[in-house]
């Protein structure tokens, strides 16, 4: 059946959406091709044997698109591809493919013949949980990599049936939302040689080392089949249902999907809407980080559909999409590396880090949100940025060229592992000093997978054709550094409990509630005097909890964040507070396992005590009981909680 016999009311066929599609028992083709000899190769499902071959004519032609009716009402026994000048051409808009692919075997793309889904499924009332960003935490993760290893645990290693087994571990973790590196179709081992910018991102930190053939693209940033879930990610031959299995397991936890999607410069951009709401309203996931160069972020941004999708991208102008209009919901974010560059250099003690540091902890875009983290897929993983001065990228076969030379690392006094007692403890300081800079700055963190329980890669910043024990995180870790993991749980639970420390827009550093303290405030050895000379390294950060109202309605505590990153031993002034409380110290990453203490105006006698001075003989107007010194000890944090001055 031709255009001619299936005319819409405006006298055309309708060349959209493109791929293949069941339509009133009747399947429609649309294929993109400016050559006059193409058309529709049919396969029977089960034997793979090729059973039609439809050419299209010029009558099913609209300008570079044709369309052409089967009337083949079989959809579930067939897969298909299309030919052109008599080369056979995989569909880019499938849904699905025939088959399940093993990962890491070398593939012919143009063989891959796709296959039309069965749109029955159940989502069980399916809702989708709509985070707001602050509330957000995220926890990035290559789908085979976080369960690939037998240490896992899990029956279904490397799929997305893995992860569904490992949600009770990430909510225990405090973890609200999955980032998946790309999980739609692609091929990993190509048989054919793909252009360059297909097969390695134009983005800076991703390797822009020679590559052959055979090379494995493990991170998967390249063109890809956008429309379908890749089929070596789902445990079974189903990887749509598998995917949405997925989907619908987060959704029940309250818990959210984000996925990457990388365009190349090939990539026709003006698709890419109907891409995004494509799977918003067919796999319901929750929102998008947006990779590759010149994409239309202000049109996707405007896009009715996606208005409560979260989107995620190197930048926004925020005022060309929104004008001067109130945002709502805060579904855009900024995602970029410039809070990470800073807070590491300012982790290894460099100096004149101070007012950076400070601006990246409280930076919120207007109108939109951001998206923080000190490490991510690409880079040292957390415990490697604490153990390595170099990258080690040897295995690669790229000498060692590839990667980002510049990670702002320190390894503590020895380069990778050591057995050193105290270059061990003070790599388990360091990270714990992470994990509070990340969790105590305003914004949405984000942490990568493993880094929680300090999974390394043994120095590989660039482990992009890795899949192996490099990428794979290896279970046994989460054992051997429990107390790292309880340490991380910890403050995540912690900042979960005090909306003061991720309101929505930010902090000002006013008092505009008239509270007599303002939101956020600075103090050094000297309350609300800090010292942010070049050479300072030490400042303590005072949240007034007048500003945020905690799930219970009561308006949440004054917080104390005191940082040291000199390897001297520093003072910081505790300011005074409100009459009745007091400071209690909840932690200190100078102790092993960062514990959990109790009354703080006690260590802080028993400090003063020691230097042979008291409370009561420092400057005027310290009070024992809603004022202190924090004595703190050299590349630490303390972090301190007001409770009522009754209280222990």
């Amino acid at each position: 059946m031709g255009k001619a016999d299936y005319m819409t009311e405006f006298g055309y066929t309708s060349p959209y959406p493109l791929g293949a599609h069941l339509e009133g028992g009747k399947l429609r083709f649309s294929f993109v091709s400016g050559k006059d000899s193409c058309g529709i190769l049919l396969y029977d499902r089960h034997t793979g044997k090729q059973v039609q071959k439809i050419p299209f004519t010029e009558e099913d032609r609209i300008g570079n698109i044709y369309c052409k009716y089967i009337d083949r009402a079989d959809a579930s026994e067939i897969a298909y591809q299309f030919y052109e000048d008599g080369k056979t051409v995989a569909d880019w808009y499938a849904r699905a493919f025939l088959g399940k692919r093993r990962y890491g075997r070398c593939q012919d793309i143009s063989s891959w013949k796709a296959v039309i889904p069965s749109r029955g499924y159940d989502w069980e009332g399916d809702i989708r949980p709509r985070i707001p960003g602050e509330d957000c935490m995220v926890y990035c993760m290559h789908v085979r990599g976080f369960t690939a290893h037998a240490s896992s645990g899990v029956s279904c290693r490397g799929t997305f049936r893995g992860i569904i087994e490992k949600l009770p571990y990430l909510q225990e973790s405090g973890i609200t939302t999955l980032e998946l590196q790309p999980a739609y179709e692609f091929a990993e081992m190509a048989v054919k040689k793909d252009p360059p910018e297909d097969l390695v991102p134009s983005v800076a930190h991703i390797s822009q080392g020679a590559q052959t053939d055979q090379k494995l693209n493990y991170w998967g940033y390249q063109r890809g089949y956008y429309y379908a879930p890749k089929s070596a990610y789902a445990w079974d031959e189903d990887a749509v249902g598998e995917f949405k299995d997925l989907v619908k397991a987060l959704h029940a936890r309250k818990m959210e999907l984000v996925m990457q999607f990388y365009f190349p410069g090939e990539v026709q951009v003006a698709g890419i809407p109907e891409l995004l709401r494509f799977w918003v309203l067919e796999y319901h996931v929750d929102g998008f980080h947006l990779m590759g160069e010149n994409l239309p972020v202000e049109m996707i941004a405007q896009d009715a559909c996606l208005a409560d999708t979260k989107l995620w991208y190197y930048g926004f102008n925020t005022e060309a999409i929104y004008g001067r209009e109130q945002v709502g919901y805060r579904n855009l974010s900024f995602y970029q590396d410039d809070y990470c560059m800073t807070m590491r250099r300012y982790l290894k003690g460099d100096e004149n880090m101070l007012p950076g540091v400070l601006y990246q902890m409280r930076h919120v875009p207007p109108q939109a949100g951001r998206i923080h983290y000190m490490t991510n897929y690409y880079g040292f993983t957390l415990m490697d940025l604490v153990s390595y001065d170099q990258k080690h990228n040897e295995a690669n076969g790229e000498e060692n060229r590839d990667g980002n030379p510049y990670n702002y690392s320190w390894n503590c006094g020895e380069e990778g592992a050591s057995r050193k007692v105290k270059v061990r403890s003070l790599r388990m300081k360091l990270v714990r000093n992470a994990i509070c800079m990340l969790l105590f700055s305003q914004s949405t963190p984000l942490i990568f997978m493993g880094d929680e329980f300090g999974n390394s890669q043994k120095g590989n910043n660039n482990p992009y054709c890795q899949d192996n024990l490099c990428t794979w995180l290896d279970w046994r870790d989460l054992e051997k550094n429990r107390e790292l993991y309880g340490f991380w749980k910890q403050v995540a639970a912690f900042r979960k409990a005090h909306p003061i420390l991720h309101p929505p827009g930010g902090h000002r550093l006013m008092d505009y509630a008239a509270c007599g303290y303002p939101d956020l405030s600075y103090h050094g050895e000297n309350a609300w005097r800090p010292d942010m000379e070049y050479y300072s390294r030490h400042i303590g950060l005072m949240f007034c909890g007048k500003y945020a109202r905690t799930r219970k309605g009561q308006e949440d505590a004054f917080l104390y964040l005191a940082m040291n990153m000199h390897w001297e031993k520093h003072i910081l002034a505790l300011p005074r507070l409100p009459k009745g409380m007091k400071w209690q110290l909840v932690a200190d990453t100078a102790q092993e396992g960062g514990g959990t203490y109790g009354d703080a105006g006690t260590a802080q006698e028993e400090a003063a005590k020691t230097e042979g001075k008291s409370l009561q003989t420092r400057k005027p107007g310290w009070e024992a009981d809603s004022a202190g010194i924090c004595h703190i000890q050299p590349r630490s944090i303390v972090i301190y909680e007001s409770v009522q001055a009754g209280n222990g």
